[in-house]
């Protein structure tokens, strides 16, 4: 009898009529697939099982996360993600999209022929306990609190192993100077403090204000008034003790709040930095309108959101079914184009739109490192399986940033005043300009620090 991965190999290579981009090792010690490709390791039979129960990406995260599959230690996490994904992507164009009706058809007949008879044919494997069960009715206030839970409610302690010291869950800002983690995601804050054209005595709102690092920066180096918001418990919980041991609770305020509660406007300035992408297509001109109506007139919106790239002819919409459920319940992600439209169609007079794809790819490599450098002590915080579903998220993401399927914008927009006014600079150069409190400059990079402007 022919080993179990020449099997399985063979017959899936026949249903999908093209070569897989691996090499297969299973649960018999049996290796087939591609001379010299990345190896992954079918650990048992459940792992065959994920994937002819759900074929596709969400079974592949299903038996990745449970263990089930794994990559050989001299195997490149990267590489396997950009080769399934440069496959997926082949396949999709040829119209190959494979489902449980191709691998129940007659082409697939052969594939549970061999699944079979290597014994990997059984009832449908219980989903990891990770993943995500929604309830309600979706972007209720409700069912929204359960997604934010679910992605940052699992311990501010395993969030500080992967962010590093500053606590941004958000795209860094590399410039040339950077030499750390913590010293771009400094140069991020300091880049919308600028953008916002902040000043002392303003009035700023943070919308998901996170562990309130942006909250922090504002009020340290600007002499900004701060309110910040989040539904998340420990996010919440966390941001105040870091306000409180800054001294600055006379001036920032961390409110455990929906962007839909918030009653007390104008403000000077909105930051919304990574927060969009749980708002919802149906639900996004309600965001844009409520922001409208919160900022004072001539006051401007910073809205720094990921977003994926316009549908092709014929193709479905694009959302991951990985990250949707173990990831980001409910999350959508939109092109840029409709986001601008629908900001303007609010109120909103959009004066700059800066893509910084290469610098999310760079900031996800250096949390992933982070994570893999911590991983005995990651496990421990959250389990195996969670840890799993994070390794994979930010590696894949990382990925789709390099490879430009998905992006990231910062939108700056204003509110116009009476007349149309703007009230921004003539020139770019000039509304980019630090305007900060008596506090030292922020630290930048070495070439701020040599020249005491930022770059």
């Amino acid at each position: 009898m022919a080993k179990v991965a020449t099997q399985l190999v063979g017959a899936l290579e026949e249903l999908l009529g093209a070569r897989i981009p691996l090499r297969v090792r299973a649960w018999d010690g049996s290796e087939a697939g591609a001379p010299g490709a990345p190896l992954v390791v079918l650990r048992n039979r459940r792992a065959v099982r994920h994937l002819i129960w759900q074929p596709g990406e969400l079974g592949l995260a299903r038996a990745y996360v449970s263990g089930d599959l794994d990559l050989a230690p001299e195997s490149d996490l990267y590489e396997v993600l950009a080769a399934v994904g440069t496959f997926a992507e082949q396949q999709e164009l040829a119209g190959q999209q494979i489902g449980l009706k191709e691998i129940t058809g007659p082409e697939g007949r052969r594939l549970l022929a061999a699944a079979l008879r290597t014994g990997a044919l059984g009832l449908q494997p219980t989903p990891p306990p990770e993943e995500a069960r929604q309830q309600g009715r979706l972007h209720s206030r409700g069912r929204d609190r359960q997604a934010i839970s679910h992605h940052y409610d699992v311990g501010n302690d395993f969030y500080e192993l992967v962010l590093g010291d500053s606590m941004v869950y958000s795209c860094a800002y590399w410039e040339p100077a950077a030499k750390s983690l913590e010293a771009a995601q400094a140069a991020k804050l300091d880049l919308i403090c600028r953008k916002l054209g902040l000043r002392p005595g303003m009035r700023l709102l943070d919308v998901g204000c996170g562990w309130g690092s942006m909250a922090l920066h504002a009020a340290k180096h600007y002499g900004v008034d701060v309110v910040g918001v989040s539904i998340s418990t420990e996010q919440v919980a966390y941001a105040r003790k870091r306000v409180a041991d800054a001294g600055l609770t006379d001036r920032v305020e961390i409110r455990m709040q929906d962007y839909r509660e918030i009653p007390d406007g104008p403000f000077d300035a909105i930051s919304s930095i990574g927060m969009a992408e749980h708002v919802g297509s149906a639900e996004y001109l309600t965001y844009a309108s409520g922001l409208h109506k919160l900022l004072a007139p001539g006051g401007r919106l910073l809205n720094h959101q990921i977003s994926r790239r316009p549908n092709r002819p014929g193709q479905p919409h694009n959302q991951s079914a990985f990250i949707n459920r173990y990831v980001f319940p409910d999350g959508e992600l939109s092109p840029v184009g409709s986001t601008v439209g629908l900001i303007e169609e609010a109120g909103f007079e959009v004066r700059d739109v800066e893509s910084l794809r290469e610098h999310y790819a760079l900031t996800l490599r250096e949390w992933v490192a982070n994570l893999e450098a911590n991983w005995t002590q990651a496990v421990a915080l959250v389990g195996n399986g969670r840890a799993r579903v994070w390794r994979l998220y930010m590696a894949a993401c990382a990925i789709a940033f390099e490879e430009n399927r998905i992006g990231i914008n910062q939108v700056l927009a204003v509110r116009p005043a009476k007349g149309g006014r703007s009230g921004l600079p003539a020139t770019r150069e000039q509304w980019l300009t630090r305007h900060p409190a008596t506090d030292p400059a922020p630290e930048l990079g070495v070439q701020e620090k040599a020249t005491g402007t930022a770059a």
